[in-house]
């Protein structure tokens, strides 16, 4: 528990009115988007600026108190859930978009600013920053990074890794990196700056970020293809990337969502399909039309039931609509509703797909799935009651099976929620012991006293300061 003298030198750093110690205060940030996993902190930290970060990182050095930074609180692996002895550093009032420079393509933004900000932002200006994570209108560019966030485009447009051209980065120690720019090409040195980006604010704290910018598409066609068959959709969406079509956004539906989705936001979608493709296209006109046609034509030779294409813009948004909806419709459905993204190679998205719903079935659990089938990004989502023991435990058993056989395939545990404190049980299954170890080994360079958002990815490893060795009357350490 942080003793009085350790608050008094947080207020003095931050002003007495923005540290948090209040009830209320502590309860709202005991917890992210992801469900069963809360715990309160000890105290809200709000920085207004870098300096005030770097005095605090020192101070929890010197005092030896956990920090877990924070943005939205949009998370879906635990990964801001506070620790043990820490405070919450809420970074939301970083929140200015700094430079636009169309000369160079770029934009740099503070890790507050609200994603959706920055697309309405550099769109006003013909320009186009792709990421669009579906939390998008309330998450972080921050955040965003620190998960590596994908979204709705990511088939064409590629992640959140693919845009970061330069970070500011607050080490666990205190001091202040800056890495990459805006030059097109930069080998210089080791590539640190893809070392922060994904690491779930285990490794450093986001200050400002450097984003890659694009011109912004001419045009976009929105469609919507109905099937009658899981199988069919799943194999509707490999054979669209086999004959070369990459739209920029494709995105499955199962029955569930397509249920839940109409019965929250009367959409007009028929609900006694098996599966829709939500599928967009943009790029120049000519180009667009021809790319909707293909698509309407690979769509049908799999058994498609029905094929719309959205007339005008508004229509199409109304379809993208109901993509967008679809964990808010699942949600109302039980009291506790678990998201998870299970991710594989797109061309085992049917196989995915069916071992979903077998897993459904051999635990007699609840699952709507929708998801990024055009990156192999599919989201099993169960619709459950933490309340009921005895279910929760069988959807633990189905978790074990569905990432399995993620893995079995040639997938991931995770395609973009990252794995926080929900899944770091499953990483060894991926990565193997040297993975593990290495992970533990870069942690405690960079953190050497474990401070930052510690048990995050990776079960704890040793402290650094007591691995140190000595030899030929030197201390190393055993892995140098």
């Amino acid at each position: 528990m942080l003793n009085s003298e350790v608050l008094n030198e947080l207020k003095t750093i931050v002003g007495a009115e923005d540290v948090l110690t209040a009830p209320e205060h502590l309860l709202t940030h005991a917890y992210d988007g992801t469900p069963l996993l809360r715990r309160k902190p000890e105290a809200v930290v709000i920085p207004d600026n870098t300096e005030e970060i770097v005095a605090i990182m020192k101070l929890a050095n010197e005092a030896d108190f956990k920090v877990v930074p924070r943005g939205s609180g949009t998370g879906l692996s635990g990964g801001s859930i506070p620790t043990e002895n820490s405070i919450v550093l809420l970074l939301t009032r970083l929140n200015r978009l700094l430079e636009v420079d169309a000369a160079n393509l770029t934009a740099l933004a503070q890790a507050g600013v609200i994603t959706g900000h920055l697309h309405a932002a550099v769109e006003a200006q013909g320009l186009f920053y792709p990421p669009d994570p579906g939390s998008k209108d309330i998450s972080t560019l921050g955040g965003n990074v620190a998960e590596n966030s994908g979204g709705l485009r990511g088939l064409k447009y590629g992640v959140t890794k693919d845009y970061v051209l330069g970070l500011e980065v607050i080490l666990p120690t205190g001091e202040v990196l800056w890495t990459g720019g805006k030059s097109v090409k930069d080998v210089a040195g080791y590539d640190l700056k893809h070392l922060f980006i994904g690491s779930e604010g285990t490794l450093g704290i986001f200050t400002q970020i450097l984003v890659k910018l694009i011109p912004k598409p001419e045009t976009k066609r929105t469609m919507l293809a109905y099937f009658d068959s899981v199988t069919d959709a799943g194999e509707a969406v490999s054979a669209l990337i086999a004959a070369h079509v990459i739209p920029a956004t494709l995105e499955f539906l199962d029955h569930t969502t397509i249920r839940c989705v109409e019965d929250f936001a009367h959409i007009g979608l028929p609900t006694d399909i098996a599966a829709l493709l939500l599928i967009e296209v943009d790029g120049r006109k000519a180009l667009v039309e021809e790319d909707a046609q293909r698509v309407m034509e690979v769509c049908r030779q799999h058994r498609a039931r029905e094929f719309k294409i959205a007339a005008t813009e508004e229509e199409g948004t109304q379809m993208a609509e109901a993509r967008r909806v679809a964990l808010a419709a699942l949600a109302r459905v039980r009291p506790t509703t678990i998201l998870e993204d299970a991710t594989v190679p797109r061309s085992e998205v049917p196989r995915m797909l069916a071992v979903i719903e077998e897993t459904a079935r051999k635990y007699q659990v609840q699952i709507g799935t929708f998801g990024h089938a055009g990156d192999g990004n599919l989201h099993p989502t169960f619709l459950t009651d933490e309340r009921d023991e005895e279910e929760i435990a069988r959807v633990h058993k189905a978790f074990d099976d569905i990432f399995a056989g993620a893995i079995a395939l040639g997938g991931t545990i995770t395609g973009e929620h990252g794995v926080g404190l929900a899944k770091r049980r499953f990483l060894p299954q991926q990565t193997g012991e040297v993975g593990i170890r290495l992970m533990q080994q870069l942690k405690g360079v960079l953190d050497p006293k474990n401070v930052l958002n510690p048990g995050k990815v990776i079960e704890p490893g040793t402290r650094l300061d007591e691995l140190w060795e000595v030899r030929g009357g030197a201390k190393v350490l055993p892995f140098v």
